[in-house]
């Protein structure tokens, strides 16, 4: 897993509740073993129209918005089944963050597995981040991990968090900037596994 440490980038306004899985990547693209290449059936249904012609309508078909590495969306992100997949589209579509007031439990899960960072933040100030990048296509933002602050130029600042719970979000902060996935943590400790299996005579 790739470390995060921080980023700058452009901000897409995805201005929508309760976006589930299916509607981030559909059942039938599920097919791929990898983890990559799902990045061009992200949002599928709703980026096409019939014929696969752009959907003018679907606002991260802004030009604007073609390299955003950040994005911003509404309450529950992520809910309904538990398919991996949906995170794999987004960081190989090239979405580094997600920013949001809550995301779905397994979701949420699977991104700090998969390299995402979950940007916690108020419903108040999420509201100010998707006006900033509704306002302006194009609007960076910086997400600093280390710090656990994001800011903009235009001299917005916040501190943010990725879990609730304190201890859960300097553990998963700790992964991810270092990398480290479950195989990634169960490594670190190989020399503890080596010697304790040369004591077993495993």
């Amino acid at each position: 897993m790739e470390p995060f440490k921080m980023i700058t980038g452009v901000v897409a306004a995805l201005d929508r509740v309760n976006v589930d899985t299916d509607q981030i990547i559909p059942a039938e693209y599920l097919k791929r073993i990898e983890k990559t290449g799902f990045g061009p059936f992200l949002f599928d249904s709703w980026r096409y129209l019939p014929g696969r012609k752009l959907n003018p309508d679907f606002e991260l078909n802004n030009p604007a918005y073609a390299k955003a590495e950040v994005l911003v969306t509404g309450r529950n992100f992520g809910s309904g089944s538990s398919r991996e997949h949906a995170v794999w589209a987004l960081t190989d579509h090239g979405f580094r963050a997600v920013i949001a007031p809550s995301f779905a439990d397994i979701f949420h899960k699977n991104c700090f597995e998969n390299g995402l960072v979950p940007v916690l933040l108020p419903q108040e100030t999420v509201d100010q981040v998707m006006a900033k990048a509704q306002a302006s296509p194009g609007y960076q933002i910086t997400v600093d991990l280390e710090e656990c602050l994001l800011s903009g130029a235009d001299g917005f600042s916040v501190s943010f968090v990725m879990h609730a719970d304190p201890e859960t979000h300097e553990f998963r902060r700790y992964c991810l900037l270092n990398g480290l996935d479950e195989i990634g943590l169960t490594l670190e400790q190989e020399d503890a596994i080596a010697a304790f299996e040369a004591k077993m005579g495993v």
